[in-house]
């Protein structure tokens, strides 16, 4: 444990493992999924899987970390079952995807503060020209590679420790700060509305596998991160009740976002929430244009969006590069600052088609053509369909591993390490049941959806 390094105190991992899971997904992603959803109705639905189904993952994936106190490939080794590392490894491949073009989208949430700084509203207008212009966007992800590199290359208490818990408390203070203003604006309620008062009419099999895929993505789920990062985790502390706050903090981020970014969207449309299902293109190419007519406050309360939006991204880089790098430190025995350089320098070689995918190359805008597709898929969206279903098919076998390989007694007996009152809580039958029986057959299911939805073009409902 000293020689690989560990959270300081339990205030550190929750930072840290919250900042994973909070980042563009609930900031970004999270609002346009609600929008397409239909609103408050996908919120509900989303609350109630990130509960029921996610947290029962989150715990079983930092009890294998904590046990055996390796890497996403070295505790299964640890626990004696090799084979079964190649779960670690897809999750590591996960990674190392999405941190590929993540950091794009990064690069452009950085790039848009500046923009927001100067005044230049009419970015969101330009979004794909400023997209396509790969040298200014390249430039901005290179910074933002090197400030992830620097919090990883620290170490896991002098740096990713450290730099949660200035992130974490400046992300709640800007949003809220965000939250409390929008509600000033004409209009806002209607947004609020939309967000707040379910129509469970809305509610279809599209919009409960929208949920249910967004609630395992938005808490850094089947990638190796919640194993990595407890394996830092001392044996005293409670990971039931970490984990409990941990989801807590991701969904309570989320929430804001949504209270955040639909009086806003209420505020452009004048109150007609219709077409709220902006997609993608929900933040980057409206809200420029909402904070233009806030006159000179616009400067200010659009630079500190992006600013936000940024923070929210270096919290997930961090740790998406510390689990390939962890790996490599404990696998190879390499020093961390080298491991980072080299692992980071990789990474972003893999993040170049993404790069360019956006308007700047032809080959990687029109990258492949799905069977029975219309039209051809970009390289980066590719990469997020792989991503997305590597991800899946990593948790639906990590609980599967927990429940029938390593067993849940197992399971259970690193649980009751720092809760005293486990062995016979009601805490225990729930996890028991969730992850021998809910959660695989709920996460087989969201495979089979993801996989006929990214690549066939099958959305069922």
């Amino acid at each position: 444990m000293a020689a690989r390094g560990g959270f300081s105190s339990r205030l550190g991992f929750i930072a840290a493992a919250a900042g994973s899971a909070v980042g563009l997904g609930n900031i970004w992603k999270f609002p346009f999924e609600v929008g397409d959803g239909g609103g408050a109705a996908f919120v509900v639905i989303y609350l109630l899987f990130c509960f029921i189904l996610c947290f029962p993952v989150m715990v079983t994936e930092v009890a294998i970390g904590r046990k055996t106190q390796k890497n996403a490939v070295g505790a299964f080794n640890a626990l004696g079952f090799k084979r079964w590392n190649v779960v670690g490894k897809l999750g590591i491949l996960s990674g190392v995807i999405i941190l590929s073009f993540y950091n794009v989208v990064a690069g452009w949430a950085f790039g848009y503060f500046i923009e927001m700084v100067l005044g230049h509203f009419d970015i969101g207008q330009r979004f794909g020209e400023f997209t396509a212009d790969f040298i200014k966007v390249g430039a901005y992800s290179i910074l933002f590679m090197l400030a992830t590199s620097y919090i990883v290359s620290r170490g896991v208490s002098g740096g990713i420790e450290k730099a949660s818990k200035i992130l974490m408390p400046a992300l709640i203070l800007m949003i809220l700060s965000l939250v409390v203003y929008s509600f000033t604006l004409p209009n806002a309620m209607a947004g609020v509305e939309f967000y707040l008062v379910p129509d469970f009419s809305k509610i279809n099999l599209a919009v409960i596998s929208g949920a249910l895929r967004q609630s395992f993505f938005s808490l850094s789920l089947g990638m190796g991160a919640l194993i990595t990062y407890g394996s830092y985790l001392s044996k005293k502390e409670n990971i039931v009740s970490s984990s409990a706050l941990i989801t807590l903090a991701d969904v309570g981020m989320a929430f804001l976002a949504g209270l955040m970014i639909f009086p806003f969207v209420a505020f452009n449309s004048g109150g007609d929430m219709s077409n709220a299902s902006g997609g993608a293109g929900l933040i980057f190419v409206n809200l420029p244009g909402v904070f233009e007519t806030l006159g000179g406050a616009g400067v200010v309360i659009g630079s500190l969006f992006f600013l936000l939006l940024s923070f929210a991204a270096l919290t997930s880089t961090v740790s998406l590069l510390e689990v390939p790098v962890s790996y490599v430190v404990d696998e190879y025995k390499m020093k961390r600052s080298k491991a980072t350089m080299i692992v980071a320098f990789i990474i972003f070689l893999i993040g170049i088609p993404s790069l360019l995918a956006n308007g700047a190359s032809d080959l990687f805008g029109r990258f492949v053509t799905y069977f029975n597709a219309n039209s051809p898929t970009d390289f980066m969206t590719f990469a997020g369909h792989i991503a997305d279903t590597f991800l899946v098919l990593g948790g639906s076998l990590i609980v599967i591993f927990a429940a029938y390989v390593w067993k849940t007694k197992n399971l259970e007996q690193e649980l009751s390490e720092g809760y005293s009152g486990f062995s016979n809580s009601f805490v225990k039958k729930y996890l028991r049941f969730t992850i021998s029986y809910l959660s695989p057959v709920l996460l087989i299911l969201l495979f089979v959806l993801v996989v006929l939805s990214n690549f066939f073009g099958i959305n069922i409902g």
